[in-house]
C-alpha cells in the first residue's frame, strides 16, 4: 500500500496543489479581527431612573436588583455603579459551559423581572446585555461635526447612525452627545397660579389631549370602517393651541406656556478641533472581518463628505482599531517569508539545493492545510491564531527534515531511491510520530486553562495540533513522493556536494571525539548540567528576569483623563479638556496624530465608563508607527510633562491602551466598607502608601463627590392640613425642576417625547422653587416651603458596590521596569498591614490583574505537569521503558536553562505568552533525544555494546538533530530579532524557543548520550 501511494505522483501532486489553493483562499477569506470571538461570561444590567440622585438610584434600583442577583449561582463577582439617573450592574460568572451559562443568564433574567414591580414607576425596564469580545470595544469611532450644536447636527448624526447600523457586520452603534428630540412645554408658574391651576393639572391636560387612540373597526352597510383618534402633531403650534380649563374659563396652552421643539438636556458634549460633534462607536458582530468593516466605514465617510456642503456636517474616522490586526498580519507574513528563506538556507547547507527546496515547500503546504481546516472549524484570523502559527512555524519541518535526511543518507550511499525511501520511513516513522505526539501532548492541556485568559489562548493549542498533524502527512507522503519524482542521485557529485560531504564527515568526526571525552568524565559533565540549571533557577528567583505577565503590543491610542471639582458644569469641563487638547497639540510632530477628540460627561477606564458633568477625557489617536514618529510610550511621557499645566482639574491621569484580554491596571485595590466617611479615610491612607512607592504613578480613585443636594422631606402634618396628595406634591416638584415626560409619539421614524416643565430661569438660591404657590380652592393657596423641610448637604457622584458592599477602587500605573505586579501588590499588602488596625471596618480586595495572574500561574503549573505526564505516557509506550522517558524529559530543564539565558541577554520579560513558548519548547526539545535514544536502542538490539551503541547512534544522529534544531531556530530567528518587525507579544515567545532550543540541543548531544550510557550499562549489568 505504501509503495502504491509513493508511486502515484499524480495523486500526491494534485492533492498538494488542491491544499495550496484551498488554503490560500481560506487564508484570504478568514475574517480578520484583533481577538478571537469569545464570551466573557459578563452580563451588564442597566436601568434608567430619570432625575434621581446617586443615593436614590442606589436605594431604589441597585439594592433591589442586587437582591435578585444574590439568588443566582455560579457568580464570580458582582460590581455595581449608582450614579445620577443610572444604575449599572456587572455580573461575572464562573467558567461555565455554554449550556450552563445560558441557563444562569435565563435565571438572572427571571429574577430581575420578578423585581421590576419593586422599582419606581418612572424607572425604565432594566436592559440586560451580554458582553463579548465582538461587542465590548468599538471597531471604529466616527465623528459627525458641524459649525453649531443645533438641529442640523442632531438630525444628520441620527441619519449617519442609521446608515452605519445597516452596514454588513455591524452589531450596534453607540452614540455620545446625540440628544433625543423633544416637544417642550415651558410653563410660567406664576400664570398657572393666577388661573388657579397647579403644574400637575397642566401636565395631566397635555397628557389627556396629546395622544393617538385606535378605537377599532365598525361595519356600516357592508363596509368596514376603522375609527381612530388623532391627537398628536409634530408642529408645536398644534400643541400650543390645545385648550386648558381654568377657573377663568378655557384658554389655549400658549397663554400659560411656551411650546417649542428642542432636545433633551446634554449628558455628554463632544468637540473635534473646536467644533461640536457627535461621537458614534461602531461595534461589530461575531466573525465579522474587522478590516473589511472598517474599510466600508471609511468608504461611507468619504461618500458622505462629498455632500458636506449640502448636509452641513462633516464626518471624521477618529480612530481605527484595526492597526493591531494589520500590523500582526504584516509581521507574521514578513517574518514567515524571512524564516522560510533561512530554513531553505540551512537545508541547502546540509542537504543541497534540490532536497532543501523540496523540504522548504512543505511549509506553505502545511500552513495552507492548517488555514483550510481552521476555516472549516469556524475560526477567524486573529492575534491568538497568528501566535499559534508563529509557535508552530519552527516545528513544521522538523519531522520532514528527519525523513529527508534519512533518505539523503541512503541515497548518498548509492541505495536505490524507492528502497531508500521505504527503509527510511520504517526507521524513523515511530520516533517521528512519537516526537509529534509529545509536542501535541505538551499543548493539549493548555486548552483547559481557566478564566478569560484561557478563552483567549484556547485557539493556540488547536492551531499547533492541526499544523503538526498536517506536517506528518507532508513528511510521510508528500515529501517522499517529491524526492522520488525529482530522481535525486549522487553518482556524479559536484564540487559543492563533495565539499558538503567532507564538511558533514568532519562534523561527525569532531563531535564523536568531543563526546568520547565527555563520556570519560561522566560526573563532571552531569554536575555541570545541574549547575547550569540551578543558576537559571536562581536568576529567576532573585528577580534577574523582568516579569510582565500580560506583556502585549501597545495600541497607538491613549486617553488623558480629567476630573473637575464636584458640581462643575458640563460646559466648563469641556472647556478645560479643550485647553488640555491645545497643550497636547503643541507638542506633537507633523503626521504623528490621527485625531484629538475632547469630550465631557464621560470618562473611560479599564473596566467601565464613568459618567458625570465633572468628568472629561481627551482621546489621542496616533497614526501607525513610521519614520520620525515616536513610540506611544514616548508620546505619553511628553503628554505627562504638559498635562498638569492646565488649571482647574482636581486630577489628571493617563489611560494607556494595550491589546489582549481585558485585565485592568496592574495596581487596582478595592477599599470595601459600609460607611463612606470611613472608606474615604482609608482611601487617603492607601493613596499615601502608593505615593511612597517609586514604581507607581497616576494614582487615582473612582470615589467622586457629587453636586450639592437640597434634600426635602414632607412635613406630614402640614400636608394633611392642606388636603393635598403627597404624590401630587412630588410630581409638582419634578415639574418645577427637570420636568416630566407626559407622553411620546413617533415622527419621521423617531420617538419624540413631550416634556412639561417650568420655564428655565436663573434662580438666586436653590430654595427659590419652594416659594411656588399651590392653589387649594376657594381662593386659598399654600407655598411648597410650608409643606416641606429642607436640608442642604453634599452629594455623591458615584456609589459603587463590589460583591454587595460599598467600594472605592484605588488604581495606579506601574513602571514594570522597576517592579513587577506581583511584588508591587505584595508590598502594598505588607504596608497596609502596618496601618490596618486604624480602619477596623475596612477590608482590601486585590482581585483583578493580580487575581488573574495567580489563577493563570496556578493553572499553567498544573497543566504543565499534566502535559509532562502525557509525554511520559507516550514515550513509555514507544520505548516500553520507565527509565528512558525520564532521560528524554531531562531535556526540558535544559531548555528552561536556555530560555533564562536568552531572556537575560535580550532583556525580554517573562510573560504569560513567554510561558507558552516554554511549553512549546518542552515539546520541541524532546524530539532530539527521542531520535537519539531510538537509534541507540536499534543498535543495542543488533548486538552492539552499550558504549558502541551510544557513540555510533550519536554520530549517526548528530547531523539530523543539528538540521532540525537549526531549521527551527532559522524559522523563528527573524521574529526573535525583529528583522521583519518587532512584537512584544511574539518576540519574547520566539526568543524563548530560539535560545532554549539552541542551548538544549548542545546539552542534549552531550548529556543524553552520557545518561544513556550510564543507565543502560547498569541495566545490562543487572540483567546479565
Amino acid at each position: 500500500m505504501l509503495r502504491v501511494l509513493l508511486r502515484n505522483h499524480v495523486l500526491a501532486n494534485l492533492l498538494f496543489i488542491l491544499v495550496l489553493v484551498m488554503g490560500l483562499l481560506s487564508y484570504r477569506l478568514l475574517p480578520r479581527e484583533q481577538d478571537p470571538t469569545i464570551n466573557f461570561n459578563w452580563i451588564q444590567i442597566t436601568t434608567i431612573l430619570p432625575g434621581a440622585s446617586a443615593k436614590d438610584v442606589e436605594k431604589r434600583v441597585t439594592d433591589p436588583l442586587e437582591e435578585a442577583v444574590r439568588k443566582i449561582g455560579d457568580v464570580r463577582f458582582v460590581s455595581s455603579s449608582s450614579r445620577e439617573s443610572v444604575s449599572s450592574i456587572l455580573v461575572r460568572f464562573q467558567d461555565l459551559s455554554e449550556r450552563e451559562f445560558d441557563k444562569r443568564v435565563n435565571d438572572l433574567r427571571r429574577e430581575i423581572q420578578s423585581k421590576e414591580d419593586e422599582l419606581p414607576d418612572e424607572a425604565e425596564e432594566p436592559y440586560i446585555f451580554e458582553i463579548t469580545t465582538a461587542n465590548a470595544y468599538p471597531s471604529a469611532t466616527v465623528l459627525v461635526t458641524a459649525a453649531e450644536n443645533d438641529e442640523v447636527l442632531r438630525s444628520q448624526a441620527r441619519n449617519v447612525e442609521k446608515d452605519l447600523e445597516r452596514l454588513s457586520g455591524v452589531d450596534r452603534v453607540d452614540a455620545a452627545a446625540l440628544r433625543d428630540p423633544e416637544l417642550i412645554v415651558d410653563f410660567w408658574p406664576e400664570r398657572l397660579y393666577g388661573l388657579g391651576l397647579s403644574p400637575t393639572d397642566l401636565a395631566d391636560t397635555v397628557a389627556a389631549y396629546f395622544q393617538d387612540t385606535a378605537a377599532g373597526s365598525q361595519r356600516v352597510r357592508g363596509q368596514d370602517w376603522l375609527i381612530r383618534l388623532v391627537g398628536t402633531d409634530a408642529d408645536p403650534s398644534y400643541l400650543a393651541g390645545l385648550p386648558v380649563v381654568s377657573a377663568k374659563g378655557e384658554i389655549p396652552l400658549r397663554q400659560v406656556a411656551d411650546v417649542h421643539r428642542g432636545r433633551e438636556e446634554p449628558g455628554i458634549l463632544v468637540s473635534h478641533q473646536g467644533r461640536p460633534a457627535v461621537m458614534l462607536a461602531v461595534m461589530k458582530q461575531a466573525r465579522t472581518n474587522t478590516l473589511e468593516l472598517v474599510e466600508e466605514v471609511q468608504r461611507y465617510v468619504e461618500r458622505r463628505n462629498r455632500l458636506s456642503e449640502r448636509t452641513g456636517v462633516r464626518l471624521v474616522l477618529a480612530d481605527d482599531q484595526t492597526e493591531i490586526t494589520r500590523r500582526a498580519l504584516t509581521i507574521m507574513e514578513t517574518n514567515s517569508a524571512i524564516g522560510l528563506g533561512l530554513v531553505l538556507l540551512v537545508a541547502w547547507l546540509f542537504l543541497g539545493s534540490r532536497i532543501a527546496l523540496l523540504t522548504s515547500v512543505g511549509i506553505p503546504f502545511i500552513l495552507a492545510g492548517t488555514f483550510w481546516i481552521l476555516d472549516g472549524l469556524g475560526q477567524t484570523l486573529n492575534v491568538s491564531v497568528l501566535l499559534g502559527v508563529v509557535i508552530s512555524l519552527g516545528m513544521l519541518v522538523d519531522d520532514a527534515v528527519v525523513v529527508v535526511e534519512g533518505i539523503y543518507y541512503r541515497l548518498h550511499a548509492r541505495m536505490e531511491p524507492m528502497l531508500a525511501v521505504t527503509a527510511t520511513l520504517r526507521e524513523v516513522a515511530a520516533p517521528v510520530t512519537t516526537a509529534v505526539l509529545t509536542t501535541i501532548a505538551a499543548f493539549l492541556p493548555l486548552m483547559l486553562l481557566p478564566g478569560i485568559l484561557g478563552k483567549f489562548m484556547l485557539v493556540i493549542p488547536l492551531v499547533v495540533t492541526v499544523a503538526l498533524c498536517v506536517s506528518l502527512l507532508e513528511a510521510f507522503w508528500m515529501l517522499p513522493v517529491h524526492v522520488l519524482a525529482a530522481r535525486i542521485n549522487f553518482e556524479r557529485p559536484g564540487r559543492v556536494q563533495r565539499f558538503r560531504s567532507r564538511a558533514t564527515h568532519w562534523l561527525r568526526t569532531h563531535y564523536t571525539r568531543l563526546l568520547i571525552k565527555v563520556l570519560r568524565w561522566p560526573r563532571t559533565g552531569l554536575a555541570l548540567v545541574i549547575l547550569l540549571f540551578l543558576a537559571a533557577g536562581y536568576a529567576v528567583a532573585a528577580g534577574k528576569i523582568r516579569f510582565d505577565f500580560f506583556a502585549s503590543d501597545p495600541v497607538r491610542l491613549y486617553y488623558v483623563n480629567v476630573e473637575m471639582p464636584a458640581g462643575t458644569p458640563l460646559e466648563k469641563t469641556l472647556e478645560t479638556v479643550q485647553d488640555l487638547e491645545a497643550q497636547v497639540n503643541a507638542i506633537v510632530r507633523p503626521g504623528e496624530v490621527r485625531n484629538l477628540v475632547s469630550y465631557a460627561g464621560q470618562m473611560l477606564t479599564e473596566t467601565e465608563p464613568l459618567f458625570g458633568d465633572n468628568y472629561g477625557q481627551l482621546l489621542v489617536s496616533l497614526n501607525p508607527m513610521g519614520a520620525g514618529l515616536r513610540h506611544v510610550d514616548e508620546m505619553i511621557a511628553a503628554t505627562r510633562e504638559v498635562m498638569n499645566s492646565v488649571p482647574g482639574p482636581t486630577e489628571v491621569s493617563i489611560l494607556r491602551i494595550a491589546g489582549g484580554p481585558p485585565a485592568g491596571r496592574d495596581i487596582s485595590v478595592k477599599v470595601r466598607g459600609d460607611d463612606y466617611a470611613e472608606i474615604g479615610e482609608a482611601v487617603i491612607g492607601l493613596k499615601g502608601i502608593l505615593a511612597e512607592m517609586d514604581a507607581i504613578s497616576d494614582i487615582a480613585d473612582d470615589g467622586s463627590a457629587g453636586s450639592m443636594e437640597l434634600v426635602l422631606r414632607f412635613d406630614q402634618e402640614a400636608v394633611q392640613r392642606s388636603g393635598l396628595n403627597p404624590l401630587q406634591l412630588a410630581r409638582t416638584l419634578r415639574l418645577l425642576v427637570d420636568g416630566e415626560v407626559v407622553t411620546r409619539f413617533q415622527h419621521e421614524g423617531e420617538e419624540v417625547e413631550v416634556r412639561v416643565r417650568a420655564r428655565p430661569g436663573k434662580p438666586a438660591d436653590v430654595e427659590q422653587i419652594l416659594t411656588q404657590q399651590l392653589p387649594l380652592g376657594e381662593g386659598r393657596s399654600v407655598a411648597l416651603r410650608e409643606l416641606m423641610v429642607a436640608k442642604r448637604e453634599p452629594g455623591l457622584g458615584n456609589i459603587r458596590h463590589y460583591n454587595f458592599r460599598r467600594t472605592v477602587t484605588v488604581e495606579g500605573t506601574l513602571d514594570k521596569s522597576k517592579q513587577d505586579a506581583v511584588a508591587a501588590n505584595a508590598e502594598i499588602k505588607r504596608r497596609w498591614g502596618e496601618v490596618a488596625e486604624r480602619y477596623p471596618n475596612i477590608d482590601l480586595d486585590f482581585t483583578g490583574v493580580l487575581d488573574d495572574i495567580q489563577e493563570s500561574l496556578d493553572a499553567i503549573g498544573v497543566l504543565f505537569l499534566m502535559g509532562v505526564g502525557l509525554m511520559y505516557l507516550i514515550l513509555g509506550t514507544q520505548f516500553q521503558s520507565y527509565w528512558q522517558p525520564l532521560m528524554i524529559l531531562v531535556t526540558v530543564p535544559m531548555a528552561f536553562t536556555g530560555v533564562v539565558l536568552g531572556l537575560l541577554i535580550t532583556g525580554n520579560p517573562l510573560s504569560l505568552f513567554t510561558l507558552y513558548g516554554v511549553v512549546a519548547l518542552a515539546g520541541i526539545a524532546v524530539n532530539a533525544a527521542i531520535v537519539l535514544i531510538s537509534a541507540a536502542n536499534d543498535r543495542l538490539e543488533r548486538g552492539m555494546s552499550v558504549l558502541h551503541a551510544t557513540v555510533y547512534s550519536a554520530r549517526r544522529r548528530v547531523v539530523p538533530i543539528l538540521i532540525t534544531s537549526l531549521t527551527t531556530v532559522a524559522g523563528l530567528f527573524s521574529l526573535a530579532t525583529g528583522l521583519g518587525g518587532e512584537s512584544l507579544l511574539w518576540g519574547p515567545v520566539a526568543t524563548a524557543i530560539v535560545w532554549g532550543l539552541a542551548f538544549s540541543t548542545v546539552l542534549t548531544l552531550l548529556a543524553i548520550p552520557l545518561l544513556y550510557r550510564n543507565v543502560m550499562t547498569r541495566r545490562v549489568t543487572t540483567s546479565g
